[in-house]
């Protein structure tokens, strides 16, 4: 298994991030991979959605946990790679907000497809962050 974990802080409320969690259509306004997407029923558990990332193939994704204002899982399987990503809010006794992306990547080739998959994180978080605290 494969993982890795990115977080940032945030003055910006659980609420106000999880209201930009759960307009999936807005994803790609603080994800730069994301070309377009398209969520298939309301943001709960068993939902899935279809994401394209620039110049690639659409892929399908399910989300498996979700729990408003904390935390929500997507899952994607690709032939025998499962990959989770855990998207956590904690608030802190300082006001602010932790946002956590939690990575876990099962199966053939695990390891190098990890970076690829989470070489952007970084700048996803900052771009989120920016965008819940100006809302």
């Amino acid at each position: 298994m494969w993982t890795h974990e990115e977080t940032i802080e945030t003055s910006a409320s659980p609420a106000q991030i999880w209201a930009l969690f759960a307009d999936v259509a807005r994803w790609k306004d603080w994800n730069a991979g994301i070309e377009s997407i398209q969520i298939h029923g309301p943001f709960k558990k068993g939902t899935t959605f279809t994401m394209q990332p620039p110049g690639q193939d659409a892929i399908n994704s399910a989300l498996i946990e979700v729990v408003p204002d904390e935390y929500f899982t997507d899952e994607t399987i690709v032939d025998e790679t499962r990959v989770l990503v855990s998207h956590k809010l904690v608030p802190l006794d300082s006001g602010t907000t932790r946002i956590i992306y939690r990575t876990e990547i099962t199966g053939p080739g695990a390891a190098e497809f990890g970076p690829m998959v989470t070489s952007d994180f970084a700048d996803v978080l900052a771009s989120l962050k920016k965008l819940a605290e100006q809302q």
